[in-house]
């Protein structure tokens, strides 16, 4: 199961990097949670339409320490905008029969929400 988890988590970050918001989509389940400092959702269409309305100010992501235990994979990441300083973030989801059921971010949203 680790394996895939990896490969999930992989896939989501390399979706979300080229803006392939339809691939990304399909790695989520339809219930899936996703909570952060500046939003919750309880749907793979709400999570994934939040990610794609934020292209607009997404620059980069840059995957730099990635932790697997069986379904969870937490991910250390720095996003780069358009309207912050790089913003490093803590990324835990879970992976179930292939799908990411749970998101949890976690980072200091001030430089995202002063612009």
């Amino acid at each position: 199961m680790a394996d895939d988890a990896e490969k999930v988590a992989a896939a989501y970050f390399g979706s979300w990097r080229n803006k392939e918001f339809t691939t990304l989509r399909r790695l989520l389940a339809d219930e899936v949670e996703y909570e952060g400092p500046l939003a919750r959702h309880g749907s793979g269409d709400a999570v994934a339409g939040a990610l794609e309305g934020m292209a607009g100010i997404t620059v980069d992501l840059v995957v730099e320490r990635t932790f697997v235990d069986d379904g969870d994979v937490l991910t250390w990441f720095v996003l780069h905008t358009t309207i912050a300083e790089p913003t490093p973030v803590a990324n835990l989801m879970r992976v179930e029969n292939g799908k990411i059921t749970r998101l949890r971010a976690i980072y200091d949203p001030r430089g995202l929400t002063s612009a």
